[in-house]
């Protein structure tokens, strides 16, 4: 993949899991099947431009950075298709045509004719089968001790993106791997000096705060705390310094009524900006 595509990979991929949607779930809703979409978030496929803004509108996000997004990952993948494979030299007409020795027939069961790849075929879908048929009359034993109740099957409609964390154990880890991004509230937003954007987030399922930033330079450098360690990131490089990319912290255990710290200090070694943010609980959100 791309440098532009790997991040629109990663952008789609949460706004999915923002959703709450299963594949199956987000194939209902939109005009692309489940494996379509499997192929879009995963990075096999670059997806259209209808799919993105799709997407967008289920997860009820703006589409314009996404779309600005797909646009550059658009150029780099045609960028690469567009390389030519240069034709094989014409033929000297004053030489006859090379004729090919006729190949010998092969016996029905040697390795590579039909009849045995049939066979080959044929027994690896047999065990594929089987494989599946097992895995699904075992899958409503997992999770259960000896005694206890099966529960019924879930249905793809049910399926339910959980976060991974909660509280002390949120603490430096990443909120999207640890599925925290999940509609989050989005605590304050603040922009700098330098024009960069700094947006304090917090998600009541994971007990946890974190801070994202985007429109940055290479080298600045963005904190928060909430009365605990603090956690730090930075652009590493011009591709985190998209306009179009976040940059975003380790999480930090925060909970209603907690202040969230968020400190930037630019590359130039201007002063630092920082700012507080206090949590809301849910009633005060309303």
């Amino acid at each position: 993949m791309t440098t532009a595509h790997t991040r629109l990979t990663t952008e789609l991929r949460e706004l999915r899991a923002r959703t709450g949607l299963s594949l199956a779930a987000l194939a209902r809703s939109t005009a692309y099947s489940k494996s379509t979409w499997e192929r879009y978030v995963n990075g096999k496929a670059l997806p259209p431009r209808h799919a993105v803004r799709e997407l967008c509108r289920t997860a009820d996000e703006p589409d314009a950075r996404l779309l600005a997004l797909w646009e550059l990952a658009q150029a780099e993948w045609n960028g690469r298709a567009s390389v030519v494979t240069p034709a094989p030299p014409a033929p000297d007409p004053a030489q006859p045509p090379p004729v090919e020795p006729e190949p010998p027939a092969r016996p029905p069961w040697a390795p590579g004719s039909p009849v045995k790849l049939l066979l080959v075929l044929t027994s690896a879908y047999v065990v594929l089968a089987g494989g599946v048929a097992l895995a699904l009359l075992l899958a409503p034993l997992r999770g259960t001790t000896p005694g206890e109740p099966l529960s019924a099957p879930h249905s793809a409609t049910s399926y339910v993106v959980a976060p991974r964390c909660h509280g002390a154990s949120c603490e430096g880890e990443d909120p999207v791997r640890m599925v925290c991004t999940v509609v989050p509230e989005t605590v304050t937003t603040y922009r700098t000096d330098t024009g960069a954007l700094v947006e304090v987030r917090y998600s009541e399922a994971c007990a946890a705060a974190w801070v994202r930033m985007w429109g940055a330079r290479v080298g600045d450098r963005v904190d928060v705390t909430a009365g605990g360690p603090v956690r730090e990131a930075w652009t590493a490089d011009r591709a985190d310094a998209d306009a179009y990319v976040y940059v975003y912290t380790g999480m930090t255990r925060a909970r209603p009524g907690s202040v969230v710290r968020s400190c930037f200090r630019s590359a130039g070694g201007a002063a630092r900006e920082c700012f507080d943010a206090p949590v809301r609980s849910g009633d005060e959100r309303l």
